[in-house]
């Protein structure tokens, strides 16, 4: 039996009832978002339709921000625009920087709980000051401030997600990578079909990874990890992002986590990386990007740098499993789906090296916080008025 299951046969989960269950229940329930937005399907090719030609913004704070930076590249090469990721804590103090009056946008808002406070401020100041700025919120709570504020409202549109995807646990899993899959269905929402075929191979390698990589990153958390590197390109950059911060918050920052892209890492970076390091690589499918990461991979260990490297990927070559201490094949070439759609697959490890080295450090992953630094729900912020910034001249 692999170490997940394991885990969920206890009956005392040690803390991690909710956070094992629903990193688990993810292969499952990807079929439903996708389902949803088939239902909505209609209505969501009119809202956006409604918006040709006007730059998007992709916004959210923390994991939710990392979603749209899931999903940035890939909606911009299918719907031919302007698309930018940015974090609602960044936009709540320059929404100048990126929006005009004179200008209309769409602004997609990612959120679990719908109820951060900059995330709900950021609507409510576009809503009074832009008023020509369409609003798509994407939540996985019908309850919460953010889909209420899209009721009976002019350009806005809430898209609300099963219940199910509404983690209980502190980290975001499920809803992490269910949102990811609205974004992504929201890119082929004219060949839904052609993507429910990706989505199915897609569940289908993550039933295969997850006892793997949960016996895998047991055995890496037993080890007693002080810093872990996460690294990825393009898509796979925010998976290694939300990989990273998955590690620091089930283990209540015990462990020191950075990210970054493999090119980006010789940049200073790699000063981060010593010879206790785990460096965590999510290997791309795309041969050119793949040799420039197998590269990099080899300076590290020419350096010795790096205690262990473990590695994703599809079809992963004789090269790379040399360089590598541990990996995770994610299967054929032939099945490998483009590198743009594959966060909610590869970020299953992040989860699962969160999950345990939070046991390892004897935390609870449901509630990994002893002292209550952070919470669930990030929704005790002051929120001062804003005052529009006068232009340069």
């Amino acid at each position: 039996m692999d170490m997940l299951s394991a885990l969920m046969e206890l009956p005392d989960r040690v803390g991690a009832e909710h956070t094992a269950a629903e990193i688990a229940q993810q292969p499952e329930t990807w079929a439903g978002t996708l389902a949803l937005c088939r239902g909505r399907q209609a209505e969501l090719r009119a809202f956006v339709a409604g918006q040709v030609g006007r730059p998007v913004l992709l916004v959210g704070a923390g994991t939710s921000d990392f979603v749209g930076r899931s999903v940035e590249r890939l909606l911009h090469r299918q719907w031919r625009t302007p698309v930018h990721a940015v974090a609602s804590t960044e936009l709540l103090t320059g929404m100048d920087d990126w929006l005009r009056t004179d200008e209309g946008a769409l602004c997609i808002s990612f959120s679990r709980s719908g109820d951060s406070s900059e995330g709900v401020a950021v609507i409510e100041e576009m809503k009074r000051r832009f008023p020509r700025v369409a609003h798509l919120v994407i939540t996985c709570n019908a309850q919460g401030a953010m889909a209420k504020l899209m009721q009976g409202q002019a350009q806005s549109y809430a898209l609300v997600l099963d219940p199910a995807t509404n983690d209980r646990g502190l980290a975001m899993t499920s809803s992490f990578s269910n949102m990811v899959v609205a974004g992504q269905a929201l890119a082929y929402l004219d060949d839904l079909d052609g993507y429910a075929a990706i989505l199915r191979q897609l569940a289908e390698s993550a039933a295969s990874l997850l006892p793997r990589a949960a016996n895998a990153a047991a055995e890496l958390a037993r080890r007693g990890l002080a810093r872990v590197c996460f690294l990825g390109s393009g898509a796979l950059r925010a998976t290694a992002a939300e990989s990273a911060l998955k590690v620091q918050e089930l283990t209540a920052g015990r462990i020191f986590t950075m990210s970054e892209s493999f090119l980006g890492l010789r940049h200073g970076p790699l000063s981060f990386i010593d010879k206790k390091t785990l460096v965590v690589a999510y290997i791309a499918s795309d041969p050119r990007t793949g040799s420039y990461e197998s590269d990099l991979l080899r300076e590290l260990d020419d350096k010795k740098l790096g205690a262990t490297i473990a590695v994703t990927g599809f079809a992963l070559t004789p090269k790379l499993l040399e360089m590598a201490h541990m990996a995770l094949d994610l299967g054929k070439r032939a099945d490998a789906p483009p590198d743009a759609l594959r966060p909610p697959l590869d970020v299953i490890f992040g989860q699962l090296l969160g999950l345990f080295c939070s046991l390892e450090a004897g935390l609870k992953p449901d509630t990994p916080s002893p002292s209550g630094a952070i919470s669930r729900v990030v929704s005790h912020v002051k929120i001062h008025s804003s005052q529009p910034v006068p232009e340069l001249k």
